[in-house]
């Protein structure tokens, strides 16, 4: 396992790598920090006879998802990994799109053993994380550092495969689409996520808004976000 690759020559959205990894149809699964619950819907539209559990800590973005009354199969609930109220071998497949690293440190391991917990014996575990690295991430980095935190999620995750909670089944990079508008948009999803409390001064406002309008062309900012997928089994 690394937790970088020099070279990601794929780019492609999110769904084209799940997709092709993971038989969704039939299966119980378990989201596990579904934030807006767009990918949610993706997951929970796109095939037949799909359970879908979404759990989010952030109490704004539950609230939210409680609102959304047009998918039936879909339960959304108020949990962190680190303790999942589910029952012991109760879902096939559980997703985590980029929130390990948002997971207390000293939770991380501990959340891991929760996602063995609630699989099934060969259920499999979908851990998304970004790579500390690309423009997107230059930007972001200059009022949010996130690399000891990722770091802390790649480690967590390696030593559930070394110490033989899951097996590694695939180890995956890849370039993630991201496009905004303009810097409004940057400045409502990003700076001003409920999940987050980002306080920036006049001057490192100015920075970030500086930095982003570099990137800025006639369809918007358009980034690729370097992505490391790591399947397990358990």
């Amino acid at each position: 396992m690394k937790i970088a690759s020099e070279k990601i020559d794929l780019s492609c959205p999110e769904p084209e790598i799940y997709n092709r990894l993971l038989s969704l149809d039939n299966k119980h699964i378990l989201e596990l920090g579904c934030g807006s619950a767009q990918i949610t819907r993706d997951i929970a539209t796109s095939g037949t006879k799909r359970k879908v559990t979404a759990f989010e800590v952030d109490e704004i973005a539950y609230e939210k998802n409680l609102q959304i009354k047009d998918l039936p199969n879909v339960t959304f609930g108020l949990a962190g990994a680190q303790e999942i109220p589910l029952q012991d071998e109760s879902v096939d497949v559980v997703f985590m799109f980029k929130s390990l690293h948002h997971v207390p440190l000293q939770l991380m391991n501990v959340s891991m053993h929760e996602i063995r917990r609630v699989l099934k014996p060969g259920g499999l575990a979908y851990i998304s994380e970004p790579v500390f690295a690309g423009d997107f991430n230059e930007i972001l980095r200059l009022f949010h550092d996130e690399q000891k935190v990722r770091e802390a999620a790649f480690n967590t995750v390696k030593k559930a495969v070394d110490d033989g909670l899951f097996r590694l089944v695939e180890e995956i990079f890849f370039n993630s689409p991201m496009k905004f508008e303009n810097f409004a948009e940057f400045e409502s999803n990003i700076i001003k996520a409920t999940h987050s409390n980002h306080v920036l001064d006049e001057k490192l406002y100015n920075l970030v808004k500086q930095r982003f309008e570099q990137h800025i062309g006639n369809d918007g900012a358009n980034f690729l976000m370097p992505i490391r997928v790591d399947l397990l089994q358990k």
